[in-house]
């Protein structure tokens, strides 16, 4: 297992620690179920933007309570193992709730990122009230046409039948 794969539990001290030693902490959470191009650019811009990326991944549960009873096609511990080995991913924890509330409390990140899909005012308040106690600015990544993952399965699904 990767050491970028780290419990709950741990993140708080970890990024405490990054942010007493001066390092800009970026976060962004998501499903990340079949990962494809669109995620990788996404998580290299959201990088970018600090020096520290933290992400909260969706745990199973979740997945299926946001995207349906098929989803996820991969299991959390290989999606946290695959956003692991990316170069631009610096921590990856499985959040099992439905919000990314706690994992944002546990991170406090100088920067919020999303995706182009969302706007500010999408974003779940629960969360905006976390990001707007800790002072995190939300950046939104701009949207990369022609890649999703239910498109993916879609395309899968016809070349099948």
């Amino acid at each position: 297992m990767s050491p970028k794969i780290v419990e709950l539990e741990q993140v708080f001290h970890r990024c405490d620690k990054l942010r007493a030693a001066g390092k800009r902490l970026v976060a962004t959470n998501g499903c990340f179920d079949l990962l494809h191009i669109g995620h990788v650019r996404y998580l290299q811009a959201a990088r970018a933007l600090g020096d520290f990326l933290a992400v909260g991944l969706n745990g199973d549960r979740s997945v299926r309570e946001l995207k349906g009873s098929g989803r996820p096609i991969t299991k959390e511990s290989d999606r946290g193992e695959f956003l692991g080995a990316l170069q631009c991913v610096d921590l990856v924890t499985v959040c099992p709730q439905l919000r990314a509330t706690e994992f944002l409390a546990a991170v406090r990140p100088a920067i919020y990122v999303k995706g182009g899909d969302y706007r500010s005012e999408t974003l779940n308040e629960e969360e905006r009230a976390v990001l707007k106690e800790i002072g995190a600015e939300i950046r939104l990544v701009p949207f990369e046409a022609g890649y999703s993952t239910s498109g993916l399965i879609d395309q899968i699904c016809k070349s099948t039948r």
